[in-house]
């Protein structure tokens, strides 16, 4: 096998016709013949350029609707023979088989059909079977043949035929074969996923994850780790599907952040009012709602000013101006909303190192998807936690009722608390956080933090008493013990919502009952490690 090999023959057979005029034509240009298939074929026949239809070259027509038309030895043969090997070489000349140097295919559109919501019929129909089996075939046999799978390396192609008269080098071909096998990976996978829950099947036998290079990031967490960005494809509102105004590229830190933010922010409904959560280490340090952006934001900004320094701030209403200005008075990350004016673009233009995210819409929280997390040998999956509970679904325990105004703060608080790490506490007054206590490994710790927050932010504003005062308090999960539930109440809590299920229940509602709180079970608990 030598190094450098020449390209004079190219199957092209694409679903996605992007650039496919250009390209056949400078490869045209360059000497090359053009075999190709369907759509393919006459595209490029009516751009006046001479096509051999691979069923001229195999002697049969497609057929079974397309399904079979590829799927030949003179094609295979001319992809998989070895050019060094005489015995090779001999069968093609026996057989009649005209190698193939290039091989350009992009597949049906499955992951496509699948986000549009096709039937099952519709989406098994674009299965691409013929295509995956020559990318395959032509990336084995990587020594000799080209095989391009990507719109976007068209140009390195013809790059690489410039710059060495034809030919390829086998570098250049490893790429591409390293390329191709990931595509048909990823498509294998998308398939056999979709598959899996058509079926209903919510632990397959194999489960392949598979994603899409969006951003090679600086590093990860800290500057020794190596990081990328991959996207699955989903249509979902988010960090992977934003438009980008200003700012730099985001870091690893910055998406994971933003993505929690944001997350969090599509749990209140836009047409309830406006809302506003400030982000800061994937944990939520002010949460609020308002009758405009501008009061949701100052309010959330409230509960914890010194942690939102440098925060991610998620809204659940386009951005405008004056939130914008209000947003401007301290250094923040990320600025991520449905959308922005041309005032608010204005106000955070004169602020360069601001990255401002603008997204379709906000993610639907209670859309399943799978969360996968790796540990040492191995993937733990789980659905997305889109538990939600309502008014109906709350037990009442103790002998007094939450009055109108703290279960609607219960309610708030129970949205927040999903999106805390364990052990979670938070506290919320008038719909809005007033302290927040994350990621201890003791519940009554979480408490005491909160609390104490929340009293520090109480001084610097020159408030008479912590802003915990009249609030109610939501925990993730059970109270094992009553003294974190005393502790909420010496915080100035009235009302409780927790999850309840612990077997000293009935000693916490005891206690509650004895403080004259009122408390609420949910039945649900929403952990987050």
């Amino acid at each position: 096998m030598t190094d450098l090999h020449p390209v004079r023959r190219a199957l092209i057979s694409v679903s996605d016709k992007t650039g496919l005029i250009d390209l056949a034509q400078a490869l045209s240009a360059r000497g090359v013949e053009l075999l190709s298939t369907g759509g393919s074929a006459k595209a490029m026949r009516d751009a006046g350029l001479t096509v051999i239809d691979v069923a001229d070259v195999t002697g049969f027509p497609e057929m079974m609707d397309g399904r079979v038309k590829t799927l030949h030895p003179k094609v295979h043969g001319g992809l998989l023979a070895l050019r060094d090997n005489d015995d090779h070489v001999a069968a093609l000349s026996e057989h009649g088989i005209g190698e193939i140097d290039l091989l350009v295919v992009n597949l049906y559109p499955f992951e496509e059909t699948v986000a549009k919501g096709a039937d099952y019929n519709t989406c098994i129909e674009n299965i691409d079977i013929g295509g995956p089996a020559m990318i395959r075939a032509a990336a084995k046999n990587h020594g000799f043949v080209n095989v391009v799978v990507d719109v976007e390396d068209y140009g390195a192609l013809l790059a690489e035929l410039d710059a060495n008269d034809g030919q390829t080098s086998y570098a250049f071909r490893q790429w591409l074969a390293q390329i191709a096998y990931a595509r048909t990976g990823a498509y294998d996978a998308a398939v056999s996923t979709w598959m899996a829950d058509a079926l209903k099947n919510e632990s397959p036998r194999r489960r392949v994850v598979a994603g899409q290079l969006a951003q090679t990031l600086r590093y990860g967490e800290n500057p020794h780790q190596k990081a990328a960005f991959y996207v699955d494809g989903s249509p979902r509102p988010g960090v992977a599907n934003f438009t980008q105004h200003q700012g730099k590229e985001l870091s690893y830190n910055n998406i994971n952040d933003t993505d929690a933010a944001f997350e969090l922010v599509s749990e209140f409904d836009p047409t309830n009012g406006a809302a506003c959560a400030i982000i800061k280490h994937a944990n939520p340090c002010g949460v609020a709602t308002g009758g405009t952006l501008k009061e949701a934001y100052g309010r959330a900004f409230d509960c914890d000013r010194t942690s939102a320094f440098g925060g991610i701030i998620a809204l659940n209403q386009p951005l405008d101006g004056p939130t914008a200005e209000e947003i401007s008075g301290i250094f923040t990350e990320v600025v991520i909303a449905p959308g922005a004016d041309d005032a608010a673009r204005a106000v955070f233009a004169a602020k360069k190192n601001l990255r401002l995210l603008t997204t379709d819409g906000l993610a639907d929280p209670l859309a399943a998807s799978m969360y996968v997390k790796q540990v040492a040998g191995g993937l733990l999956m789980q659905n997305k936690d889109s538990g939600h509970i309502d008014m109906d679904d709350l037990k009442v325990v103790t002998k007094r009722a939450p009055s109108e105004q703290e279960m609607a703060d219960l309610l708030f608080a129970w949205k927040v608390a999903k999106h805390v790490k364990s052990n979670a506490i938070v506290y919320v007054k008038d719909g809005a956080t007033v302290g927040v206590g994350a990621g201890q490994m003791s519940r009554v710790d979480s408490t005491r933090i909160a609390a104490r927050k929340s009293q520090d932010m109480a001084e610097a504003m020159g408030l008479d008493a912590p802003l915990t005062q009249g609030s109610v308090v939501a925990s993730d999960a059970f109270f094992p013990f009553s003294d974190g539930l005393l502790t909420a109440a010496e915080a100035g809590a009235t009302a409780v919502i927790q999850p309840g299920g612990s077997m000293r229940d009935e000693d916490v509602i005891k206690a509650a009952d004895e403080a004259g709180l009122a408390m609420v079970f949910t039945g649900m608990r929403h952990f987050r490690h």
